[in-house]
Parts: C-alpha cells; sequence; structure tokens
C-alpha cells in the first residue's frame, strides 16, 4: 500500500488529492463535486473511511488533469474525506482502480506519480 500527495487540477483549479493504492475507490468531497456533474444514485451505497462510516448517495464525473494528462473517471461524492499527515484537507482520493486505468503509479522513495504507463491509446479487444 502505498500514498502520494500533490495537486490535481479541476476546472483550472488546484485540488489537493491523496493518491491511495490502499483504497480501490475514488472520492471527491462534496464541495469540490458541487461544480461537477454528479448523478444520484438509486440506493445508499455505505463506506467506511477514515475510521468513520458514511452514506454515498452520489457519483460524480471526475474530469481532471493530472500532471498535465487528461484524465476522466467516476467518482463517489462524499461529505469530507479528512486530512493528511501535516493537517491539509484532503480534496481527492484518487484510488488504485483509477490509477489501473489510467497508467498512473507511485514512486514512492520520491513522493511523486510515475506516468509512464500513461495510455496513448486504448487498445480494446
Amino acid at each position: 500500500m502505498g500514498r502520494v500527495r500533490k495537486d490535481i487540477q479541476v476546472s483550472g483549479n488546484d485540488i489537493w488529492t491523496l493518491f491511495d493504492t490502499g483504497s480501490r475507490n475514488t472520492y471527491v468531497a462534496e464541495d469540490v463535486a458541487s461544480g461537477l456533474q454528479t448523478f444520484d444514485l438509486e440506493e445508499i451505497e455505505p463506506v467506511r473511511l477514515g475510521g468513520k462510516r458514511h452514506e454515498i448517495t452520489k457519483d460524480c464525473r471526475l474530469i481532471c488533469r493530472v500532471e498535465g494528462l487528461p484524465v476522466r473517471i467516476n467518482a463517489r461524492v462524499i461529505d469530507r474525506i479528512g486530512f493528511d499527515e501535516e493537517g491539509k484537507r484532503i480534496e481527492v482520493l484518487f484510488g488504485a482502480l483509477a490509477m489501473q486505468e489510467w497508467g498512473i503509479e507511485l514512486n514512492l522513495e520520491k513522493e511523486r506519480l510515475d506516468m509512464s504507463h500513461y495510455p496513448k491509446e486504448f487498445v480494446e479487444f
């Protein structure tokens, strides 16, 4: 399990993001999602995150730039994610499934993202 923290760009704004291989899914704080296209879920989805139980009622389409490259994913909208080790508020928790889809790997030694596997084209079979 690894984590890297950095800004991503959403609608031209810097959004503090935790890239976390220990989280399967991606989550967006409610106030960030207010500027995104959201969708009501048919059923409440209970989630335990940061030692707290949350009830997810919305999904959103997160269109952003990671290291300057375009990324589009679905994310769960959550009231709040929490704070990082330095006390900075996490606005997006970028999970392992989205990292896998977009070829994002973590360089834990240098605390950086490795975008060398970012897809130049999607090949479908």
